[in-house]
C-alpha cells in the first residue's frame, strides 16, 4: 500500500450560528490520501464537503481532531497542497500568465523563474498562446484551465478540486476531465495524490482509484469504494455501468429522510431535532415530471437510475434531490439505485389534478414536520396569519442563513402547491388558504 500523503484522525468542525448555537459541519472524519491516487468525494449540497477540502488545504482550522500532510501536524496553507475551485477565482484585471504567476509570486519566486514556471503550466494545460489575455475574453472552460494552471505552477503534492468541472456544459467539463486523466496517466503532472469533490457519479467512477460517499448533518464518511478498473475507462462498458449503479445504490440508500432525524446534545453541541431537517430542493413541476416519466414505458413503474437520470435529461446533482423528494413524500421508493412508484405514487399519478393536490398536501402534512408545524401555528391564530419571523429564528438557530433560505423556500413551495398554507414573499406573512382546503 503506497504511504499516506495527508492524514486526517477524528476530525471535526462546528460553526457558531448569530444566536449562539453550535452547529456540527463535520463530525469524527478519519481519512488517508494515499501517494499515486485519485480519490472521489460524493455527499448530498451541505454536507461539509468543502469545509472538509477547506481543512485539508490549511485554509480552515479544524476544531477536533488532527491533520497530517507528510507526517506533520498542518496548521495552516501547506506549500505541497493546492486547490482549483468550482468559481474559477480568477482576478479579471490580471491577465492569465498574472493569474498563473500569483501563488509564486506570494512565495518571493524571482520573475524570471516564475515567468518561466507559468509559461509551462500554461502550455501544460492546453493554453500556449493565450498567456496575455484577460479572463473575460475565455470561456468558462478556459478559465477553469486557468484556475488549474494556477495550482500546478507551485509543483504540488496534493491536488484538490472543489467542484471542479460542474460549472462547466457537459461537453466542456468532459473534455477538461479527460484532458487532466491523460496528463494525469502520462506523469505530466507533478502532482502525486488528487481528491475530487464532486456531484456526478459517472465523473467519479471514472476518474477515481476510490470513491468516498459522505453522509450528512454531519458530514463523516459513510463508506467508501475500490475502484479497480484500468484506465481510460470506458463509460459505456458494463464493468463502469455496473459500478454507477453500485455508487447510486450507496448514494440513495437510506435516503427516505435526508435531513436530520433527531434532537439530541452531544458534547456541547446541539443537533437539531426534526422540525429543522434539510429538504431536499426538489420543485414539484420535477417531481410531477419525473413521477410522469417513471409511470409510462419503457419503465412501467420502475427505472435504474442512471437510465432515469439519461431519459430525464437531468445530472445526478439535480435528479437525486427530486427521487429524496419524491422517498420523503412516499410516492416513491428508493431501492439498491432503484427509483419505484409507490401504489399512493401510482394514484396520484394517474389522477386529476385536484387529487393530487389533495394527496401532495396529505403527504407534507405527514412526512415534513416543518410544514405541520406551520399549518399548525396558524391555525390557532384567530386571523389565520402570522409572520415567517418565529420559523426563521427557528431554522437560523441550526442551519447557516443560506440552508435555511433553501428549506424555507422548499416548504413554502410544497405547502402552497397542497394547499395547506400561503406565503407572501414581499411582506413574509403565512396565512391559511382560502377556503382552508384542509379544514
Amino acid at each position: 500500500m503506497s504511504a499516506s500523503i495527508l492524514e486526517l484522525s477524528g476530525v471535526g468542525k462546528t460553526f457558531r450560528s448569530a444566536d449562539g448555537h453550535l452547529r456540527p459541519v463535520l463530525q469524527a472524519v478519519d481519512f488517508n490520501l494515499r501517494d499515486g491516487e485519485i480519490v472521489a468525494l460524493l455527499g448530498q449540497s451541505g454536507s461539509g464537503k468543502s469545509t472538509l477540502l477547506r481543512i485539508m488545504a490549511g485554509l480552515v482550522k479544524a476544531d477536533h481532531g488532527q491533520v497530517r500532510y507528510r507526517g506533520q501536524p498542518l496548521s495552516g496553507p501547506a506549500r505541497g497542497i493546492s486547490m482549483v475551485f468550482q468559481s474559477f477565482a480568477l482576478f479579471p484585471w490580471l491577465t492569465v500568465q498574472q493569474n498563473v504567476e500569483l501563488g509564486l509570486e506570494a512565495r518571493g519566486m524571482p520573475k524570471a523563474e516564475r515567468e518561466k514556471r507559468a509559461e509551462a503550466a500554461i502550455a501544460l494545460i492546453g493554453l500556449a498562446g493565450f498567456e496575455g489575455a484577460l479572463p473575460r475574453e475565455l470561456s468558462g472552460g478556459m478559465r477553469q484551465r486557468v484556475g488549474i494552471a494556477r495550482a500546478l505552477v507551485t509543483e504540488p503534492d496534493v491536488l484538490l478540486m472543489d467542484e471542479a468541472f460542474s460549472a462547466l456544459d457537459v461537453l466542456t467539463g468532459e473534455r477538461l476531465r479527460e484532458d487532466i486523466l491523460e496528463l494525469w496517466q502520462g506523469g505530466g503532472m507533478p502532482t502525486k495524490a488528487m481528491l475530487v469533490v464532486s456531484h456526478n457519479i459517472e465523473e467519479a467512477v471514472l476518474m477515481a482509484d476510490r470513491i468516498l460517499i459522505f453522509a450528512s448533518d454531519p458530514g463523516r464518511i459513510r463508506c467508501q469504494l475500490s475502484v479497480q478498473l484500468p484506465r481510460p475507462r470506458d463509460p459505456e462498458s458494463a464493468d463502469v455501468r455496473a459500478l454507477i449503479d453500485e455508487v447510486y445504490a450507496l448514494m440513495t440508500a437510506g435516503a427516505a429522510r435526508p435531513g436530520r432525524s433527531h434532537g439530541t446534545v452531544e458534547a456541547g453541541v446541539a443537533t437539531p431535532p426534526p422540525l429543522v431537517e434539510r429538504l431536499p430542493a426538489a420543485d414539484v413541476a420535477r417531481m410531477d415530471g419525473l413521477l410522469e416519466l417513471l409511470a409510462e414505458p419503457p419503465f412501467e413503474g420502475r427505472a435504474d437510475l442512471p437510465q432515469l437520470c439519461e431519459e430525464a435529461g437531468l445530472p445526478d446533482a439535480e435528479l437525486l434531490p427530486v427521487a429524496h423528494a419524491l422517498a420523503l413524500l412516499g410516492l416513491a421508493q428508493l431501492d439498491s439505485g432503484d427509483l419505484q412508484l409507490t401504489p399512493l405514487g401510482r394514484r396520484y399519478v394517474d389522477g386529476p389534478n385536484e387529487l393530487r393536490r389533495g394527496l401532495f398536501g396529505q403527504q407534507v402534512m405527514a412526512q415534513v414536520p416543518l410544514i405541520a408545524h406551520i399549518r399548525h401555528s396558524l391555525e390557532q391564530e384567530p386571523t389565520g396569519q402570522m409572520m415567517d419571523t418565529p420559523v426563521r429564528r427557528l431554522l437560523s438557530e441550526h442551519l447557516d442563513d443560506a440552508e435555511a433560505d433553501a428549506v424555507m423556500k422548499t416548504a413554502v413551495t410544497w405547502a402552497r402547491h397542497g394547499e395547506v398554507f400561503e406565503y407572501d414573499y414581499n411582506t413574509g406573512k403565512l396565512s391559511l388558504p382560502a377556503g382552508d382546503a384542509l379544514a
